[in-house]
């Protein structure tokens, strides 16, 4: 039984993740999503610090090839004990 996605796959997508502001929270989420999207190009990274400067935002734009590539990506994130939520 397939999985059902409202996504067409291949597709741009944008993985986002916060965490308390720490100096490489961009290059964490970055080698995460790297495993599971190997030519992402480091152009394809955005961040934004939350208003008081606590918490970054750090969003990255793949080439999403699944939804299991997704899964993937968005559980690694949430495991890791920096990323506070991934969206």
């Amino acid at each position: 039984m397939s999985e059902e996605t409202l996504l067409e796959f291949p597709c741009q997508f944008a993985v986002k993740a916060m965490g308390k502001t720490h100096i490489e929270l961009d290059l964490l989420v970055i080698e995460i999503v790297r495993r599971h999207a190997p030519d992402l190009s480091e152009n394809s990274v955005k961040t934004r610090p939350s208003k008081d400067g606590n918490y970054l935002a750090v969003t990255v734009m793949i080439e999403a090839t699944s939804k299991q590539q997704l899964d993937a990506i968005y559980q690694d994130l949430t495991d890791h004990p920096h990323v506070l939520m991934a969206l």
